[in-house]
């Protein structure tokens, strides 16, 4: 199915996303589920809301530069924070008030069904995304290999990588404080550091979607493996929904859609979340926590729970990771959900081929996929043991 689906274009809220929902829920019900296609509304991108941001600010640090008075300062501070805000709100995706209010939007769509035993008063929630990713300079797999090429030490040691998206917040939040401070210096920075994120946004923009087979059609495989495993050795006392959201690319904006569907029906206390991403990596991880801006670990008693289902799985999996490359994950701990994602790395501590053409089926490691299975599958049956 890798293959099939990674065959044609997936981007965010598009023809072809649909396209590949439709199949993966044929496909679960040749299976024997009954899965629904839920539609729900994205605007299907964050290059232009995260451009239009910086624009705005950087057009205040101009402006300031030029005049050297108070009214210019005072134009700069406005529009510094006013971009700065907008950045924050996208990419934390916690309402996307400015993406909603300025930018259109169209339909995507999620694929969702229900497994394990549907009268269980327990639930997990697997989620995987069908969508693909628009690739860009800044993926390019050369800045990733900096890190432990130059300083390998300090990259043994880091927990995550660098915070790309610092940088698309940091432009104006710079701009309004040298407008506070009256530093042209640090006004000059900030409209350097804001246009540079508006070039590489119009980069992203113009590159075409990548393949995504392991961004995020190993976990899309993933989700038909326990749909078969939960067929042949059906267990008790829990409900699985098997969910594979659209607009996972566009910041979770399928998943925000599936949580104003159904998080109001579901207990806090007796539903959790296990998101798989970029499965076909050397190595798998734990993942221990994420947010682009801000991290917010994981409950400790998921990532306690998924590493013993790997122990008991016999499959390795590294430990300490967070990521600073939002998963559906967030909406779901954000939300109040006990709430921990399975990913894999490479020495690079990204995911392999992260965003980049070459995320091709070929280029999986189908060891590392077939382990994750096996942990996924391990995890659901010691949740419903302990029922």
């Amino acid at each position: 199915m890798i293959h099939e689906l990674a065959a044609f274009d997936r981007p965010s809220a598009s023809a072809g996303e649909r396209r590949a929902a439709e199949w993966i829920a044929a496909e679960l019900r040749a299976l024997g589920l009954a899965p629904a296609i839920e539609e729900e509304r994205a605007h299907g991108g964050y290059w232009w809301p995260l451009a239009a941001a910086n624009v705005l600010a950087a057009a205040g640090g101009a402006l300031a530069l030029r005049r050297r008075d108070r009214r210019g300062r005072l134009i700069a501070m406005i529009l510094g924070a006013a971009g700065a805000t907008a950045a924050w709100d996208d990419v934390t995706g916690r309402g996307f008030r400015f993406r909603r209010r300025l930018f259109p939007h169209r339909a995507t769509w999620n694929v969702v069904a229900e497994a394990g035993d549907e009268k269980a008063e327990r639930t997990v929630i697997v989620v995987a995304h069908h969508d693909a990713a628009h690739s860009g300079i800044v993926f390019h797999p050369a800045l990733g290999q900096i890190g432990p090429r130059f300083f390998p030490k300090m990259h043994a040691r880091a927990t995550h990588t660098f915070p790309i998206m610092h940088t698309v917040w940091g432009g104006p939040l710079l701009i309004g404080a040298g407008a506070i401070l009256g530093s042209a210096r640090v006004l000059r920075g900030g409209v350097a550091l804001a246009t540079g994120a508006v070039a590489a946004m119009i980069d992203i923009a113009a590159h075409p979607v990548v393949p995504g087979a392991n961004d995020n059609l190993s976990a899309v495989a993933a989700l038909f493996a326990l749909a078969e495993s939960l067929r042949d050795k059906p267990l008790q006392g829990l409900r699985v929904f098997l969910v594979s959201t659209g607009s996972e690319e566009s910041f979770s904006e399928g998943m925000l859609g599936f949580a104003r569907r159904h998080f109001p029906a579901l207990d806090r206390t007796r539903t959790e979340v296990l998101c798989l991403e970029c499965l076909g990596s050397a190595t798998l991880a734990v993942v221990e926590g994420e947010g682009m801006l801000k991290l917010h670990d994981y409950s400790p008693h998921m990532r306690e729970e998924l590493a013993a289902a790997a122990a008991e799985a016999g499959v390795a999996v590294t430990r300490g990771l967070r990521t600073v490359a939002a998963t559906d994950g967030l909406i779901s701990m954000r939300a109040g959900y006990p709430t921990v994602t399975l990913a894999s790395i490479d020495e690079s501590g990204l995911p392999r081929n992260y965003h980049w053409p070459t995320d091709t089926p070929e280029a999986l490691d189908w060891d590392t996929l077939h382990g994750a299975i096996g942990v996924a599958d391990r995890f659901l049956r010691r949740r419903a043991r302990s029922s």
